[in-house]
Order: structure tokens, then C-alpha cells, then sequence
């Protein structure tokens, strides 16, 4: 019997072209990081200008990620339908357009609307991006690199956008809006030059447009349940019946992907243990990252009195500790592996939330809300390259866009939901509320939310450790049988033939 092994992928020359459509890919995820932490620095700054409560401001944050994580299982399946490289500079463009438009909204209803379409853009160029670096780059050391350079980008955008939106809001928050503009016609120029064309499959077959329209209604229905649940009550009709058709639309959606013939989901692939814990994991790590975002702009800003740009200034450091260790999170998870690094930057979350219930009504900033950013920049650098690889481990290659929509989905989801509990925390806490005591009254069960969470992935991530022994113990058993084949044909060779 003659034993055959899977051939292991020739590694990859990076010449500078390669470099080229890698960074070009990867300026879709700094644009993402880029919008999201300037958004973020100028939110006090829109409620005060056109009247926004509390709990319609959110909106802005969420109408993106509901735009951006309801359709990107959709943007994943056409980017492997419709060929990656198509899919990415349509999106992209679109992308630029709607970003320049936005700034120009008189009314909160016109920006949340803008949001939304923004997001919808962003849902077709970030599983396109992530499908065409999966599809590059063999998995192993080259895919792992190019995997925590993305990370880097991420970071790296969200650093430059914690500065320019502390700075664009102190001349206006339009100013904030209309940044990503620009710079995505940049990207956009470079990536007709530089990104690789990639074929139309015609024969995967079609889309599956009421999954899409069930599985985004099912998550507006739940966000918007949350977030009305503070002024209708939560066992109001109204917020009973949300949640009630939310599970309806979700159950329906299960059952659309399970009668489809061309599914948006194939749901054989969450039978990919470290695909799906990858998708819980993030689902916590963005949402809860994502809320205490909204807290700690409250609080500096509110509380303290800092302004945008000090804000931002205050934030800055994680971003920069996620830009300077990402690139080396590549050839951490070749040595130690991705579950250990999980769990490594889980735990640091954890402990970075909780240490930030410490805060008062005239806190020291080193004292009580630095060392939460600096374990919470720890936590990204070391976990969201880790969930990154393990999300597309092990699939084909004709589904990376699924899979890449799916990890990014559930970044979103996670972000939505978190976002808008949080806030409905803060809302039902501050009703009335005037004082300083009162208002931090409101934030630190606010932050008791998140820091559970937190807690929630860390559990989530070592549920690894259990798959990972198991892993080892079958290649320890198959590299066992591989050395007593092999001692047996040299055995073969040193005796005498009769």
C-alpha cells in the first residue's frame, strides 16, 4: 500500500506587484477603521448640532452596521459569483460616492438613511477584499502574513481616523463624513491597476435574494426591538412583538438556506469548528470594543470635558499598539498556534473592561481609562489576526467569500446588538439625570454589560483547548504510523532477499 500526504503549497514570491495588490486590498479594511473611529469622535458633536437623543445617535453607528452586516452574506456569495475583482471596484466606488454625499445631510433621518447605503457598499468590497487575499495566499506561513497585515491596515486606519476625526470635528462633523471619500477613489485608482482579475463562476448558480432580505430584516427587527425597548417598555406589545418577529424572520431564514438551491448560507460550512468559533469569538470582541467606545467618547467628553481631538488622542493608543504588533501576529500563530493567541487576547479584553469600572466623576485619565486601552490594544493585536485565519482555515476556495462574508457579518451583527443594549442601558440609567454623579451612574452598568461580554468570547475561546488536543493527538497518531510505515520499509531494505 503506498501512502500518499497532500502536497504542502509552494510559497509565494512577494515581488512588488504582489505588495502592490495586497495593500491595495487591504485599503478597503483602513478605510472601514478609518470611518468607524472618526464617526465615533464626532457623535457628541452631531446630537448637539441637529438635536439627536442618545438613543436615535446610535442610529448613525448602527445604520452602517446593519447596512454593512445584514448584507454582507450577499457580497460574499456575489463576489464568488460575479468574479472578486468586479464585485470589489463597483463596491468601492459606490463606496466613495455615498461617503461624499453624506456629508451634505440636513436631518438625522437623510444621515442614518446614507449610513445604511454606506454600509451596503462596504457589505460587498470587505468579503471580495478578504476573499481575494484567501484565495492569493496559500494558507500556511504566506496566508497567515498577508492575514495579519490586513489586521495592521485595520489598526492602522483606525489610529488615523481617531486624529483626523478628533481634528475634522473641532472645524465641523460634516468634515468627518466626507474624508472617506477621497481616499476610497485613491484605492479605488490603484486597485483597476494593481488587483488581480479573477473569473465569473457560471456555474455556481444563482443568488438567494429572500435570504438576504429575511436574515437583514430579522436583525433590524431585533436591533430596533432593543432600542425602542427603553421608551415602550421591555414587555410592551411593541417590543414583544419586535422580538417576536426578529426569531420568526431568523427561523426563516434557516429555512430558506435549508430549501435553497442555491443558498446564501450553506450551513454544511458551520460544521467547520474553528469557522464557527471564530464567528462567536468576533461577534463579542467588536460588539463589546464597539460600546465601550460609545462610553468612554461619553464620558471624556461629557464628564470630563475633553474635547474631540483630545477624545481621540485618548484612544490613540491601542490603535497604534494593534499597527505596531500585528504584522508579527503571523508568525506568532505559526509557532504557538491561533487558539492560544485567542485566548491570550480574550483574557486581556476581560481584564481591560473590568479595570475600567474604576472610573469617577473626576478620574485621573492614566490612572483608570489608559490601561484599559493599552490591554485592549493588546487584545486586538494579539486575537483579531488569530480569528482572521481561523475563520478561512480549511475552506475551499470557491467558498472564501462565504466564509469571509460570514466572519464579517458576524463582526457587525456583534457590534449592532451590543451597541444598541448598551444604549438602552445608558438611556433607562440617565432618564432625568443632570449631575455628574448621576451620569456615571448610568456608564458603569453600562460597562458591567461589556465586560461581560468580554467574558462571554474568553469562554467562547477555551472551548478551543478541547478541539486543539484532540487535533494534536490525531496528528500525533497519524505522524506515529507515518514513522512505523517508514521504519518498516527500511527494515524491508536491509533484509536479504531469500
Amino acid at each position: 500500500m503506498t501512502q500518499t500526504t497532500q502536497p504542502t503549497p509552494p510559497r509565494l514570491t512577494w515581488d512588488a506587484r504582489l505588495w502592490g495588490a495586497l495593500l491595495v486590498v487591504c485599503g478597503v479594511i483602513f478605510l472601514d477603521g478609518l470611518d468607524v473611529s472618526m464617526v465615533g469622535m464626532s457623535l457628541p458633536s452631531i446630537g448637539a448640532d441637529l438635536g439627536v437623543s442618545l438613543s436615535s445617535l446610535q442610529w448613525v453607528v448602527t445604520g452602517y452596521v446593519l447596512g454593512y452586516g445584514g448584507l454582507l452574506l450577499l457580497g460574499g456569495r456575489t463576489a464568488d459569483l460575479l468574479g472578486r475583482r468586479r464585485v470589489f471596484l463597483v463596491a468601492l466606488a459606490v463606496f466613495a460616492a455615498v461617503s461624499m454625499l453624506s456629508s451634505l445631510a440636513t436631518n438625522p433621518e437623510l444621515l442614518i438613511a446614507a449610513r445604511f447605503v454606506k454600509g451596503v457598499a462596504a457589505a460587498f468590497t470587505a468579503p471580495a477584499a478578504l476573499s481575494i487575499i484567501t484565495t492569493t495566499f496559500h494558507e500556511g506561513p504566506d496566508r497567515n502574513r498577508a492575514l495579519s497585515i490586513f489586521t495592521t491596515c485595520a489598526a492602522s486606519g483606525f489610529s488615523m481616523g481617531l486624529i483626523l476625526g478628533g481634528l475634522l470635528t473641532e472645524v465641523g462633523w460634516r468634515w468627518t463624513f466626507l474624508m472617506p471619500g477621497p481616499v476610497a477613489l485613491i484605492v479605488l485608482l490603484f486597485a483597476v491597476r494593481l488587483i488581480p482579475s479573477s473569473p465569473r463562476d457560471d456555474t455556481a448558480g444563482g443568488y438567494d435574494i429572500p435570504g438576504a432580505i429575511t436574515v437583514t430584516a430579522g436583525m433590524l427587527s431585533l436591533v430596533y426591538a432593543v432600542v425602542g425597548a427603553e421608551g415602550a417598555g421591555w414587555v410592551s406589545v411593541q417590543t414583544i412583538g419586535l422580538f417576536l418577529l426578529a426569531a420568526a424572520l431568523l427561523t426563516t431564514f434557516i429555512v430558506v438556506e435549508r430549501r435553497s438551491k442555491h443558498p446564501l448560507v450553506r450551513l454544511g460550512i458551520l460544521r467547520n469548528s474553528s469557522l464557527r468559533r471564530a464567528n462567536l469569538a468576533v461577534l463579542t470582541v467588536f460588539g463589546a470594543y464597539v460600546a465601550f467606545q460609545l462610553i468612554g467618547t461619553l464620558y471624556l467628553q461629557n464628564l470630563l470635558g475633553w474635547s474631540s481631538f483630545e477624545t481621540a488622542l485618548g484612544f490613540l493608543p491601542a490603535g497604534l499598539l494593534v499597527a505596531t504588533l500585528s504584522p508579527n501576529a503571523g508568525k506568532l500563530a505559526d509557532r504557538v498556534g491561533t487558539e492560544r493567541m485567542i485566548i491570550t487576547g480574550m483574557a486581556l479584553f476581560v481584564v481591560g473592561y473590568a479595570l475600567s469600572l474604576r472610573i469617577g466623576p473626576e478620574s485621573a485619565y492614566l490612572a483608570t481609562v489608559f490601561p484599559t486601552i493599552l490591554l485592549i490594544g493588546l487584545g486586538f493585536a494579539i486575537a483579531f489576526p488569530a480569528l482572521n485565519i481561523q475563520a478561512t482555515s480549511g475552506v475551499p476556495d470557491h467558498e472564501q467569500g462565504l466564509a469571509s462574508g460570514l466572519f464579517n457579518t458576524s463582526n457587525q451583527v456583534g457590534g449592532a446588538i451590543v451597541l444598541a443594549v448598551v444604549t438602552a442601558v445608558i438611556s433607562s440609567q440617565s432618564k432625568g439625570v443632570t449631575t455628574s454623579a448621576g451620569m456615571l451612574s448610568a456608564y458603569k452598568p453600562a460597562l458591567g454589560v461589556v465586560t461581560g461580554i468580554a467574558a462571554l468570547g474568553l469562554v467562547i475561546g477555551l472551548t478551543g483547548l478541547r478541539g486543539l488536543k484532540a487535533r494534536r493527538a490525531a496528528e500525533a497518531g497519524e505522524a506515529a504510523e507515518l514513522e512505523a510505515v517508514q521504519r518498516e520499509l527500511a527494515e524491508d531494505e536491509l533484509t536479504p532477499a531469500a
